[in-house]
């Protein structure tokens, strides 16, 4: 519906201003302001978002983060992967790994060398298995306290198990079957690293048992 009131004036415009500029206009009452709750504006919830996402992350690669000696054998073992010879007498990387000195070293040895990992002496093996592939095998010299455990770290598979004098040993493979191979092995080869059966004892070969006979004793007859 347009509007019927006449146009203003120069008096009216010119007393509109005089009073707009006498009078203080003031501010709105506060119940007419529209009050936005924080968590509706997009840039908290977006951030809030990213912080989630963050933390789930976190919380992910540390579960996945192995033990700090064995995050130095893995960034050992990457930068002498490509290193081969024998710079020690394999008798004593037998030793550490729970072999005798008469048996073999599994595999196909490409490396034997000692090494310094996080400052703890350690014998490096690098073997290579036919239905596996390549492995390194850091056996330590001191008694150390790891837990039997695997997983896969920095591009590469990592294992590690107890030998017989209680020393661990870590297993480092770009393929995981590598590593089932290289434990089949070396449990097929050292009894210190397969189940202990020094309580089982061997049946012994008897002779059947017949019936059970009461023994008769005899006993003297008096004469008539």
């Amino acid at each position: 519906m347009p509007d019927q009131r006449p146009p203003d004036s120069a008096f009216d415009l010119r007393a509109r201003a005089e009073l707009a500029l006498a009078f203080d206009p003031g501010q709105p009452p506060a119940q007419l302001f529209r009050h936005t709750p924080l968590w509706s504006h997009r840039g908290v919830q977006r951030a809030a978002a990213a912080l989630l996402l963050a933390a789930t992350g976190t919380t992910a690669v540390l579960a996945m983060r192995p033990p700090a000696l064995v995050r130095d054998a893995i960034e050992h073992e990457y930068y002498e992967r490509t290193l081969r010879g024998n710079f020690i007498d394999s008798s004593k990387v037998l030793q550490h790994l729970g072999l005798s000195p008469e048996q073999a070293l599994p595999g196909y040895p490409q490396l034997i060398r000692p090494c310094d990992i996080d400052g703890h002496l350690a014998y490096h093996l690098t073997t290579f298995f036919e239905k596996g592939g390549m492995v390194t095998v850091f056996a330590f010299d001191d008694a150390i306290s790891l837990p039997d455990a695997s997983g896969w770290w920095g591009n590469v598979y990592w294992q590690v198990i107890t030998a017989r004098n209680g020393k661990p040993l870590v297993l480092v493979a770009q393929k995981e079957k590598a590593l089932g191979v290289a434990q089949a092995a070396l449990q097929a080869v050292s009894p210190s690293l397969a189940p202990s059966v020094t309580n089982l004892r061997k049946p012994t070969a008897t002779a059947p048992r017949g019936p059970f006979v009461f023994p008769i004793t005899p006993t003297s007859q008096e004469t008539p």
